[in-house]
C-alpha cells in the first residue's frame, strides 16, 4: 500500500477535538475432530481473526496484525500484514492470544487486545461434543482514535468496502446488544426497588434511635421515675 508522502515526519500533525471510532470483532471459531490425532493429541481446528464490524476493508489504516500464541506452539508470535488477519492451528487446549494491531502511520500506537481461545462448550456438558460443528467465540470492539495525525485521519476516511454483498458476523452483536440492554434495565430497576427498601428501612432505623434518646434522656432528666420501692 502507497501512502501519501507529504505530511511531514509528525504526520502532519494532531488535529486537536477530533475523535474517530472504528468498530472491529476478534476472536476464533473451532471445530472439534471427534477425537485425538494419533500423532499430536490435538482435538481441535481453530481459527483466530480479527475483522471489520462494518464492510470495509481494514487494511487502509491497519499495517500488520501480531498474534502472539502459546509457547509450546512452533513460532509462536505469528504476523499477517494483509485481510484477512487471521491465522488456523491445530490444538487441544484453550488458552491466552495477544493480538496486536499495528498502523501504517507510525506515530499511532499500537493497540492490544486479548482473547481467551475457546474450544470447548461452557458450561461443559456430559458426553461427546459433536464432531465437525463450529464453536464461535467473538467480542465486539471499538478502537477509539483521540486526535489522530493528519496522515491518519486520511487513511481512516479513505476506506473502502470489502465486498459488495451483504456482510454479516456469526455472532448477532445487535440482539446481542439489546438483550444486554434489556438486563440492564431489569437489573437497573432492581436496584432502584433495594435502595428504595434501604432508605425504609434506614428511616424505620432513624425514627427507632430517636424514641430510644427520648426515652434515655427522660429517665436522665427524672432518675426516680420507672423505679418501684417497696416498705
Amino acid at each position: 500500500m502507497s501512502l501519501p508522502t507529504d505530511f511531514g515526519p509528525d504526520s502532519g500533525g494532531r488535529i486537536k477535538g477530533l475523535t474517530v471510532v472504528k468498530p472491529i470483532v476478534y476472536g476464533n471459531i473451532a471445530r472439534y475432530f471427534g477425537k485425538k490425532r494419533e500423532e499430536d493429541g490435538h482435538t481441535h481446528q481453530w481459527t483466530v481473526y480479527v475483522k471489520p464490524y462494518t464492510n470495509e476493508d481494514m487494511s487502509s489504516y491497519i499495517k500488520k496484525v501480531h498474534f502472539k500464541l502459546h509457547e509450546s506452539y512452533a513460532n509462536p508470535n505469528r504476523i499477517v500484514t494483509k485481510p484477512p488477519y487471521e491465522l488456523t492451528e491445530t490444538g487441544w487446549g484453550e488458552f491466552e492470544i495477544v493480538i496486536k494491531l499495528y498502523f501504517h502511520d507510525p506515530n499511532e500506537r499500537p493497540v492490544t487486545l486479548y482473547h481467551i481461545l475457546k474450544l470447548f462448550q461452557s458450561p461443559v456438558t456430559e458426553g461427546t461434543p459433536p464432531v465437525g460443528r463450529t464453536l464461535v467465540s467473538e467480542s465486539y470492539e471499538e478502537i477509539v482514535f483521540q486526535e489522530p495525525t493528519q496522515l491518519m485521519q486520511h487513511l481512516l476516511n479513505n476506506v473502502k468496502p470489502i465486498t459488495n454483498g451483504q456482510w454479516t458476523h456469526e455472532t448477532n452483536f445487535e440482539e446481542k446488544k439489546e438483550k444486554t440492554l434489556e438486563k440492564i434495565v431489569v437489573a437497573q430497576t432492581k436496584v432502584r426497588s433495594e435502595i428504595s427498601e434501604l432508605k425504609e428501612k434506614l428511616h424505620l432505623a432513624k425514627e427507632t434511635i430517636a424514641k430510644f434518646k427520648e426515652e434515655i434522656s427522660k429517665l436522665q432528666n427524672n432518675p426516680g421515675s420507672g423505679i418501684l420501692t417497696s416498705v
